[in-house]
């Protein structure tokens, strides 16, 4: 199937060159890069448009086989560790640790075409430009996909990333379970792609991600580019109530110990810190269980996970501490018991101000409207950026619209932001940062 462009879109031409001493700024083929998006999409599809390629599945596989086999075409090295990231290098070109892109192919169950794998496969048509156009460079480009980063089949997200950079051990990741009790080691195995390649890996010269926002405020402000200026702090917390299961008609109202009224009051209580904190502080639970489940049954127990983020790990932890203290007092007043657990914890992330500068100016030059900004999503470039220089590259969502199948970016936008990524890579691979 080819990717049908709405009427009057024009793209630049896939065979303008520059950025080579005449001072002409490169230009990726637009059809060629969303082609291999609409390709990718065909994978694991779903109804209204979407895709569900959960981490380590069949559909997974045979994402990352078909991504794999673009960048061998390319000439790239292509290097897989232990934990199933993938790292596709240029050779024979400069020296020195590579100017790595990339991002993440894995879904959530009702995801749309774009997260994560527009940064991924922009990486490759960003190297193929490099490529085509002869442009020369000081080290090599690299593009990278990082496993299981949306953490939606094991925990955490960004586990990849997480290995890349040392910042979760192999042994732990490998030993995760799905709710089915299957392990992320044995279905790399099943995958084939527990690869030989040893984490951590190696640190690359800079990182830069280009996606989706995710969210409104681009194409809420009119504007074609985000510079983003770090990560939100993202803090899981898996909350456990037990209460005691009875009949929903004959036990009194003062008698009861009702998990799934516990429950409701915490998830009421979340939307009132984020309420009365403001700022950047949100709050949400989004994963509820109760148990059993039963519509003329009080719940025994009840499990839910509250997701808190802020840009400033101070408010954050004040966030944490008053769901806390709204653990006891529900509590005391529903008498039932409440045990809590971090189930994950990013502290926030500021990325590099020379890539933000970068990523800001480039944008300028090539005529683009370009605002500086936060992510409110977790990302695998706040991971990068432990080890080296970071940044990221917004381009709008519509509607801000993700983790859905009705996830849209105009094709226009989806093409100026990989020149964005192009024409910023290249500099840093020409010694920007140097």
């Amino acid at each position: 199937m080819r990717w049908q462009f709405p009427g009057g879109l024009r793209l630049a031409s896939p065979s303008m060159a520059g950025f080579d001493g005449d001072g002409q700024l490169l230009e990726i083929n637009g059809p060629r890069l969303l082609q291999r998006l609409w390709d990718l999409a065909e994978i694991g599809p779903i109804p209204g448009g979407g895709n569900n390629r959960l981490a380590l599945t069949d559909a997974d596989k045979e994402g990352r086989d078909l991504v794999v086999t673009w960048m061998r075409d390319l000439g790239l090295d292509v290097s897989i560790d232990t934990i199933g990231n993938v790292v596709a290098v240029q050779t024979d070109v400069g020296e020195g640790p590579p100017v790595m892109m990339g991002s993440h192919i894995d879904t959530v169950a009702t995801g749309g075409k774009y997260d994560g794998n527009l940064g991924v496969l922009t990486a490759l048509e960003v190297i193929e430009t490099a490529i085509e156009s002869g442009v020369e460079l000081d080290r090599p480009l690299a593009a990278a996909f990082f496993t299981n980063e949306e953490g939606s089949r094991f925990p955490p997200d960004m586990m990849g990333s997480l290995c890349y950079t040392g910042g979760l051990t192999v042994e732990e990741a490998m030993s995760t379970t799905d709710a089915d009790g299957k392990s992320v080691g044995d279905e790399l195995d099943r995958i084939g792609y527990r690869g030989p390649m040893p984490c951590p890996g190696p640190a690359p010269y800079a990182f830069v991600e280009l996606h989706i926002e995710q969210g409104p405020v681009l194409e809420r402000d009119g504007m074609r580019i985000g510079a983003v200026t770090g990560v939100q702090g993202i803090s899981w917390t898996e909350v456990n109530i037990t209460g005691q299961s009875n009949h929903a008609g004959t036990t009194p109202m003062s008698m009861r110990r009702d998990a799934g009224l516990a429950a409701g009051e915490l998830v009421v209580a979340v939307r009132r810190i984020a309420d009365e904190m403001g700022g950047t502080q949100v709050g949400t639970v989004g994963a509820l269980r109760l148990h059993p489940d039963l519509v003329n049954v009080v719940a025994a127990r009840a499990k839910l996970i509250v997701d808190l983020r802020n840009t400033d790990d101070d408010d954050l932890q004040s966030a944490e501490r008053r769901l806390l203290a709204e653990t006891k007092r529900i509590a005391e007043s529903e008498e039932v018991e409440i045990d809590t657990k971090w189930v994950a914890r990013f502290e926030p992330v500021v990325f590099d101000p020379r890539v933000v500068e970068l990523v800001e100016s480039t944008a300028s030059a090539l005529g683009l409207s370009v605002r500086r900004m936060p992510s409110g999503a977790g990302h695998d470039a706040q991971i990068l950026a432990e080890v080296c220089p970071a940044g990221m590259v917004f381009v709008p969502s519509v509607k801000g619209i993700s983790h859905n199948p009705a996830e849209f970016t105009e094709p226009d936008d989806l093409v100026a932001g990989a020149n964005v990524l192009l024409n910023t890579v290249v500099a840093l691979a020409r010694g920007h940062l140097s």
